[in-house]
Formats: C-alpha cells, sequence, structure tokens
C-alpha cells in the first residue's frame, strides 16, 4: 500500500541538455571566464576614477585611486591579451581549443 510510482525522468525543460558534451562545457567556461573577468576589471577601473573623483586633493587617497585604475587598466589588458592569442592559436593552427575539436584526427 505503501508503494507509489515515483517519476525519476527530468522534466521536459532539461530535454537540451543531453546533447552536451565536453568540449561544448568547456567552451562554455572560456567564455564566460572572460566575460566576468572583463566586466570585474572595469569596475575595479571604474570604481578607482570614483575613488579619484572624491579624494578631494589628498595625495595619499589619489595614489590609491591611480594605482587601482592601473591595476584595472592591467586586468582589461590581459583578459583581452589571452582571448587574442587564444583566437589567433586557433586561425594559426586551424584548431578549436575551446571545443578540444581537431581537424584530420
Amino acid at each position: 500500500m505503501l508503494a507509489q510510482n515515483i517519476n525519476l525522468q527530468p522534466p521536459a525543460e532539461f530535454t537540451n541538455l543531453t546533447n552536451i558534451n565536453f568540449g561544448d562545457l568547456v567552451t562554455l567556461a572560456i567564455s564566460f571566464v572572460l566575460i566576468v573577468a572583463a566586466i570585474a576589471f572595469f569596475f575595479i577601473l571604474v570604481l578607482g576614477g570614483i575613488k579619484w573623483i572624491t579624494s578631494g586633493g589628498d595625495k595619499g587617497k589619489t595614489e590609491a585611486a591611480r594605482n587601482q585604475i592601473t591595476a584595472g587598466l592591467v586586468g582589461l589588458v590581459i583578459v583581452f591579451a589571452a582571448w587574442a592569442i587564444l583566437t589567433l592559436i586557433e586561425s594559426f593552427f586551424g584548431v578549436n581549443l575551446r571545443g578540444f575539436n581537431i581537424p584530420g584526427s
């Protein structure tokens, strides 16, 4: 009498998840990390600008704001350089590093 039918099938909304492979997950992860890093460094840059504006001429606060702006710019350059290097390697060697798809193998 306590036995019931339990449905262990995933809901219909999850049917698209059956076609995901490791390469797609890596591509998604790399894209996500690059976007999050770019957004984080952009906000660090903006916060440094706000600190500079509100420093009121205090030399210590201005220097701290300048260091934060420099860190934000360096971070943005590193993120975009990593993306550019990855794209260049993919186009020169004809491989898809983001999806682990190597032609001819």
